[in-house]
């Protein structure tokens, strides 16, 4: 399955460009809701970042969630384009999956109870793993890079 890629530096440039345009006390206040948490078993968990709004949103509430992923492509010349619909298995030290889901975004947001899970994410056909440990309290992000 394909991602699909949205330019990091277009979401970057639109960030400064509100920012400096109506401050960030205005800025905050535009943030539309967070697109919906759902759940898997115990995760609870969120998915998206596309456009502007949301991608705030997404960014304002990650540090309530235990883990964060992102998810990014990086050409030959080193530009960032942000993913979307990646496969993503995260599972915990008993080989147990505890997620199982496609981003609908760059950024995934997921409570988890604490202990050691491995987190794999896809991208065209390659798919990348990482091990994170979860502690109560602590926030932990991870940037999935392909």
């Amino acid at each position: 399955m394909n991602a699909k890629h949205i330019p990091a530096r277009m979401l970057s440039a639109s960030l400064i460009a509100l920012g400096l345009a109506v401050g960030p006390m205005a800025v905050a206040a535009q943030i539309p809701h967070l697109p919906p948490e759902k759940t898997q078993g115990p995760v609870a968990f969120r998915s998206g970042g596309v456009g502007l709004d949301e991608s705030m949103a997404m960014r304002e509430a990650a540090p309530k969630y235990a883990l964060e992923l992102e998810f990014v492509a990086k050409d030959s010349a080193g530009h960032g384009e942000y993913l979307a619909g990646n496969p993503v298995v995260i599972t915990d030290e008993a080989g147990k999956t505890v997620l199982r889901t496609e981003s609908e975004g760059p950024f995934l947001l997921a409570s988890l109870p604490p202990g050691r899970y491995s987190v794999a994410a896809t991208d065209d056909g390659r798919t990348k793993e990482q091990t994170v440990t979860v502690a109560p309290d602590k926030h932990q992000r991870i940037v999935f890079e392909w």
